[in-house]
């Protein structure tokens, strides 16, 4: 089948963990064809250009998220088109601004899906504007958009938060959902675009999941949104730390919940990646019955080689990942400080690069001073040089080739965090047969299951005593550690990820099998495998229009063969239809 895959600052263009999930997807199902359609939101994302895809991918479009608008998009609006526009985006600013009271008192339901309901009209009357040849991003930045903001911002009922929003405000809101919104207006959805595919599945849900949702309503293509982390969330952290007047933050956040809710509503199918990512979809009024958690997949290959931690006397903690305030290394050092009270021959190894906080490196140079300041260096005899018993490394050094010989060294694997969201390092370890002890943060306690020790978050004391339990036992970290790998192995392989989406693939499609409504000839009528059922076949798949139809599905007609003796093909067949013995239909 053919699969639209819509990703938004990630694959094939970006790295990070979006970029290698889509990139494990894509070349674990090589048994269907990927059409990629990729929003970049950076610059800096083009500027490296995308990877080199598999033979099963092929990047049929791209459309930036920054900058100004395209010059082939901007085109002056006649009269017509600007009257339609002003009550489209009227009725998606209302629904904005009524959704940006917060959340509706009790008893309030029903408006609140009245509003729903409106910002869709909003957004699809648009989208049909749109399709229509109109100049749509340069109407969302013309003064009409800025005077409809106006009317519903200073209109009656309308919240004290966006009640005193001043023209600059409305300017900067309308600058903002330009670009959001430019996928309604991109030439993606013709015959050989969107039109053409079986699936559509977004990356994440939001502006990534803007044409899965046309491609829906254009063409009835079922839509699959995955997220791992929490766009909106990810939105409010962003956004709210912005230099940005109340209305401005407080308009496009109800805008992107509006969005996110939307997509929620449409999809087929939503598969977060934990449950912290479910509860959020949940809250932002997606249908439970259609959520599937789908772990994201970690390639356990380079850590299947490492042995299972042998029940000795050994001591050395071990902590893996990027240095960053939100990890909390200042409390872990406190608990080390802790523990090495009662076990002197303990040693901490802190190995990672720095992550992309701006305050990284800041935060790196205060836990090596703290680190110094807590453990001075030792020496076993006055001729001997010291040595601190705790020690920064980075993956790749001569102590540390690999991270597989990082969890090696490891008696027990640490994780201090603060901030947590999916716990990669934390499975690394148990891949590797390690004891873990953690804190109460993000998804661990979902991923341990019970398989390490879990502590309060920011609680040096307890995580001293965790570990100082962990080290005094062999037998019980042999045996969690045992358990761990199990575990990992069952849920958190990337084969586990692929075989899931093939399933689910393959459901939903099963539930359309006429394809999208409104293809091709014959009104709008589904018709039943209209394509080849094989994603790639000698030669390639027949040019549109060209498909062979079987004989079987052809109008009745008389066999010649069979004329002398007055019988038709299906009369042979039967009055049910069945074929012959021995005839292979």
């Amino acid at each position: 089948m053919r699969i639209g895959l819509l990703t938004e600052g990630g694959y094939p263009y970006a790295s990070g963990e979006a970029h290698g999930w889509c990139d494990r997807l894509v070349r674990g199902l090589t048994g269907h064809d990927f059409a990629l359609y990729t929003l970049i939101t950076d610059p800096r994302q083009e500027a490296r250009g995308p990877v080199e895809l598999p033979v099963n991918a092929r990047l049929m479009g791209r459309a930036r998220l920054w900058g100004d608008i395209p010059p082939g998009r901007r085109r002056s609006a006649g009269r017509r088109a600007r009257r339609r526009f002003a009550e489209h985006f009227g009725d998606l600013a209302a629904a904005c601004v009524a959704l940006s009271a917060g959340e509706p008192a009790a008893g309030a339901e029903a408006a609140a899906d009245g509003q729903a309901d409106r910002f869709a009209s909003g957004l699809y009357g648009l989208a049909d504007l749109a399709r229509g040849s109109a100049a749509l991003p340069s109407l969302l930045r013309s003064e009409d958009a800025v005077r409809a903001l106006e009317a519903v911002c200073h209109g009656a009922g309308a919240p004290s938060a966006v009640r005193g929003a001043q023209v600059a405000d409305l300017l900067a809101v309308a600058a903002e959902l330009e670009p959001a919104l430019r996928p309604l207006s991109l030439a993606w959805y013709g015959d050989a675009g969107l039109a053409a595919v079986d699936l559509c599945h977004a990356a994440s849900a939001g502006t990534a999941a803007l044409p899965g949702l046309l491609a829906k309503r254009f063409f009835g293509t079922p839509l699959l949104v995955t997220e791992h982390g929490v766009g909106l969330r990810e939105h409010y952290l962003a956004h709210s730390a912005a230099p940005r007047t109340v209305p401005v933050r407080v308009l496009l956040a109800a805008f992107r919940r509006a969005l996110a809710a939307e997509t929620y509503t449409r999809a087929a199918l939503i598969t977060p990646g934990g449950t912290r990512a479910r509860r959020w979809q949940e809250r932002c009024g997606a249908d439970p019955a259609r959520l599937r958690t789908v772990y994201p997949g970690m390639a356990a290959g380079p850590f299947a080689a490492v042995p299972d931690a042998a029940a000795d006397d050994s001591a050395t903690l071990v902590w893996t990942g990027a240095i960053a305030p939100d990890k909390d290394l200042v409390g872990l050092l406190h608990a080390f400080a802790d523990l090495r009270r009662t076990v002197p021959a303990a040693t901490l190894r802190i190995i990672g690069g720095l992550g992309a906080d701006p305050e990284a490196a800041g935060y790196r140079a205060q836990c090596r001073a703290l680190a110094a300041q807590l453990f001075p260096d030792e020496a076993a005899d006055a001729r001997t040089a010291g040595e601190n018993p705790v020690s920064f490394e980075e993956i790749g050094g001569p102590t540390a080739p690999t991270a597989a010989d990082a969890y090696a060294s490891a008696t027990v694997v640490v994780l201090s965090s603060a901030v947590e969201g999916f716990p990669r390092s934390l499975v690394e370890a148990m891949f590797c047969g390690r004891a873990t002890v953690s804190t109460d943060t993000g998804a661990v306690c979902e991923v341990i299951g019970g398989t390490g020790l879990v502590v309060p978050p920011r609680n040096p004391r307890a995580l001293a005593d965790a570990c100082r339990a962990l080290l005094g036992d062999p037998e019980r970290r042999a045996r969690l550690g045992a358990a761990a790998r199990a575990r990992a192995f069952e849920l958190f392989t990337v084969e586990q990820n692929i075989a899931a989406f093939r399933g689910i693939y393959l459901e939903l499609i099963a539930g359309a099998p006429g394809g999208p409504a409104g293809r091709g000839a014959g009104g709008g009528v589904p018709r039943p495998f209209a394509r080849p059922a094989e994603s790639r076949v000698p030669g390639g798949p027949p040019p549109a229009g060209t498909a062979r139809t079987p004989s079987w599905a052809r109008a009745e007609q008389a066999d010649p063969a069979d004329q002398t003796g007055g019988r038709s093909r299906r009369t042979r067949r039967g009055a049910a239809g069945e074929p012959a013995a021995g005839q292979v239909w």
